[in-house]
């Protein structure tokens, strides 16, 4: 009965519970391990990489598998090794054969040894002493892991994006499924030494993540966000947000979005060109749009703004500088001063009785709909709609000067874009191709998205946008050297806990240029603190439209032939300001007969530019070169350039002829002492 009941049992266990057991067994012995795909990286047009995934280590040492004699030969030479490459840490080779003893004697089976290292480390640690045995003998342990990394740092931070296993933000969010690959898979069978090892023919590869195409341009990008940056300090604002869009194709060249922290310092947190806000008078090319398209007006028309103030309803309008002497003037006058009371005066004379034609003139220009940019956290714009209960007396009056009314400033960009585009708005893109091993697999196309009206409706909304910058609230930024055209624009504004009684302001400029032949469309929007002195449009937006273009013109000079035109008419010894070394301009100078002062003994390492303000005076700054840091040398011969980047101790690799066009370190780039910089010469 005994030997019955085992055999009985051993067959149970053989039929029922054998599957289990043997998957049981199979698993202590072989298992399948994960290969991660290589996320891919994202470049702009011109090839460089903005977002790149990079190799992290973190080491341990099981000092429990290291032979006695193997230990006492070679732990010398290995403490040796490890002070010479971690010097930074202050430990000498004493201090680690201390720690090292200690951590033997105890058989410490996970001593650690780094985090977080580079991969150069990790190489020079797994060839010292010891450790070159590998895991089995020599007790090293090494966890890889891709860290994401942004090369420009700060610039373009949440337009790109943050990988992390949670709340992905950026391009990196929206072309997850591009970027990410797929990952591959092996089976591994366990060696001796506990050592797991991969079963020949198991492997299914992993396929590698595509490389993501933004048309970010990161000079203009890096204008752009210093010259926000300085006016949000200087201003104590709370956000501000940057765009340039190219006017022909729709592309986003730059997106700069920039909020406070708490310690009173700002970083791209949000994207703030996609968050709807009230926008002010820059809404004011809608309403003329509406009334030019209807054939309502005519822009050398007259209007009379009444001194600047006129009641609606139960309501007072006026404008943000009421003069009792100022009445009758052309509509094209009243939209370069601004006038709150002439744009809502017309707008109420012809659509009080039908103010859903007006609102359907706004849904035509795409103002209601998201702009279908590609990133994700678009938020809804608002158009109050007659006949809802958010509708009032007042309502068309107030939105015809914007208010009552939440677009994004993309919103606002696409419609001044529109205008500089021969009325055609085109969809807005920030990725222009996907590219695989090279190779463009998916390109993205300009979009139309509507019209803003005929010829005619275009010439006259051109005709008010070129007469703000000409004799409007935008003439401060007139420069000598190019025409532009656009828009300053003003809104008290109630949001997100915000009251009017706040008194935080939103000011904004938006224009384009050159005003003849237009190339890009710059938006620039910021958010004031509560109370603050300063809140105008004209005065702290508009100076960051000024250096953006500014950069832009500066770096196309030659290329259009509108702002060569305007320069002659200006002024036939007007001289386009480029970086050089103080001695070629100490030469130029001299043979114009100019009485620069030039700045710095040492003529051909100090570096100066020509600097002209919105008054037209001119006059010669030195450029700081500081140590450590990549200067901007194109523009200059390559005599001078090494010269100057030599006597900084950078080490300079050059290819072509002539004078330098490119340089592989960007300027403002920390440099390691003796790196290498490669200047393209043309």
């Amino acid at each position: 009965m005994l030997g019955v009941a085992i055999i009985a049992r051993a067959l149970y266990i053989q039929i029922k519970q054998g599957p289990e057991l043997k998957e049981i067994a199979r698993e202590m012995h072989t298992r399948f391990e994960t290969m991660e795909a290589e996320r891919g990286n994202i470049l702009n047009e011109e090839g460089t990489l903005l977002s790149t995934s990079i190799p992290e280590f973190d080491v341990h040492v099981d000092f429990s598998v290291i032979d006695t004699a193997l230990f006492a030969e070679q732990i010398d030479s290995l403490c040796r090794c490890m002070a010479q490459l971690f010097v930074n840490k202050g430990k000498s080779a004493e201090d680690y054969k201390e720690d090292f003893v200690r951590a033997y004697d105890k058989g410490t089976k996970y001593y650690p040894l780094g985090r977080r290292l580079k991969y150069y480390e990790y190489e020079a640690l797994r060839s010292f002493p010891i450790f070159i045995k590998g895991k089995g003998s020599g007790g090293f342990i090494a966890e890889s892991r891709e860290k994401r990394r942004l090369p420009y740092g700060e610039l373009a931070r949440r337009t790109l994006g943050i990988f992390r296993d949670s709340n992905t933000n950026g391009l990196e969010a929206k072309y997850n499924k591009d970027l990410a690959g797929i990952n591959g898979r092996r089976v591994v069978q366990k060696a001796a030494g506990g050592l797991w090892v991969p079963v020949e023919g198991s492997e299914v590869d992993p396929v590698n993540g595509k490389d993501i195409v933004t048309t970010l341009d990161m000079d203009v990008q890096a204008v752009a966000h210093d010259a926000l940056l300085a006016n949000l300090q200087k201003y104590k604002c709370l956000y501000g947000t940057c765009i340039v869009m190219e006017v022909a194709t729709g592309k986003i060249r730059t997106l700069v979005n920039l909020g406070i922290q708490k310690d009173s310092s700002y970083r791209e947190d949000f994207n703030y060109a996609a968050i709807p806000t009230e926008p002010g008078s820059t809404f004011k090319l809608a309403t003329l749009t509406a009334l030019l398209s209807d054939r309502f007006i005519n822009v050398d028309s007259g209007v009379d703004i009444q001194g600047g103030r006129k009641q609606f309803a139960n309501r007072t309008m006026q404008d943000s500088h009421p003069n009792p002497s100022l009445g009758n003037m052309p509509i094209w006058k009243a939209y370069a001063i601004s006038s709150n009371v002439g744009m809502a005066k017309l707008a109420d004379r012809y659509y009080h009785d039908h103010p859903e034609k007006f609102v359907a003139h706004l849904k035509r220009l795409h103002l209601d709909k998201y702009t279908g940019i590609d990133l994700m956290g678009e938020r809804q714009s608002r158009i109050t709609t007659p006949g809802t209960r958010y509708w009032s007396k007042t309502s068309l009056p107030w939105m015809a000067i914007g208010y009552g009314v939440m677009i994004t400033p993309l919103h606002t960009c696409m419609m001044y874009n529109a205008l500089a585009n021969n009325g055609k708005m085109m969809k807005p893109y920030l990725v222009s191709a996907v590219r695989e091993y090279g190779r463009d697999i998916k390109t993205t196309q300009p979009e139309v998205l509507t019209t803003l009206g005929d010829a005619e409706v275009v010439r006259q909304l051109r005709k008010c946008t070129r007469a703000v910058v000409a004799e409007g609230t935008g003439k401060d930024i007139a420069s000598p050297y190019y025409t532009m055209s656009g828009k300053t624009g003003t809104a008290q504004v109630a949001d997100k806990g915000i009251k009017y009684s706040d008194h935080v302001y939103q000011g904004s400029y938006v224009g384009y240029m050159p005003a003849e032949d237009p190339k890009y469309t710059i938006c620039v929007v910021i958010r004031t603190s509560a109370h603050s002195s300063s809140y105008y449009g004209g005065t702290i937006a508009a100076p960051v439209f000024r250096m953006v273009a500014d950069k832009i013109f500066s770096r196309n000079m030659g290329a259009w032939s509108s702002p060569l035109d305007s320069m002659a008419r200006t002024a036939s010894s007007v001289i386009p300001a480029r970086a050089a070394t103080a001695g070629a301009y100490d030469i130029l100078m001299g043979k114009l007969k100019r009485n620069f002062k030039v700045p710095g003994n040492e003529l051909r390492s100090s570096m100066v530019c020509v600097v002209s303000d919105t008054l037209r005076g001119t006059r010669v700054e030195k450029t700081p070169v500081y140590r450590g840091v990549m200067p901007d040398v194109t523009g200059m011969t390559l005599k001078d350039a090494v010269y100057v980047l030599e006597n900084y101790g950078i080490r300079v690799n050059i290819s072509g002829r002539g004078k330098v066009t490119a340089q592989s370190v960007p300027a403002g780039t920390h440099l390691l002492k003796g790196q290498n910089v490669m200047l393209q010469l043309g």
